[in-house]
């Protein structure tokens, strides 16, 4: 009876260890999809993951930001970027997205 309490709770964790990880893969494929096409980061930004060679931001790969810096600078934009959240270029959802997406990928 022993054993099988421990297998049931070794497959439960193992569940929830699948579904959290299937979640952060599809907030980094969303966070990708929105960093190069839909807010355009990668013509202004570097950043290697994403393949971007923009010269006009900082480089992403070099700043050593936290995630919610991050989208309080994409919500909110800071000197001659825009404000993604402010304006409604972006959703809530996507400023999460791509904030996960930049704090995972910079400086890889």
């Amino acid at each position: 009876m022993r054993i099988c309490k421990i297998f049931c709770i070794i497959l439960l964790f193992s569940f929830s260890l699948t579904t959290a990880l299937k979640a952060d893969s599809e907030k980094m494929v969303l966070g990708l999809e929105i960093f190069n096409n839909k807010a355009m980061c990668s013509v202004c930004h570097v950043l290697k993951s994403a393949g971007s060679t923009g010269n006009i931001g900082p480089d992403l790969d070099d700043l050593k930001l936290s995630e919610e810096q991050i989208r309080d600078v994409v919500t909110q934009g800071f000197g001659v970027m825009p404000a993604f959240g402010e304006e409604g270029l972006l959703t809530s959802e996507e400023i999460d997205a791509v904030s996960y997406y930049v704090t995972n990928s910079s400086g890889k």
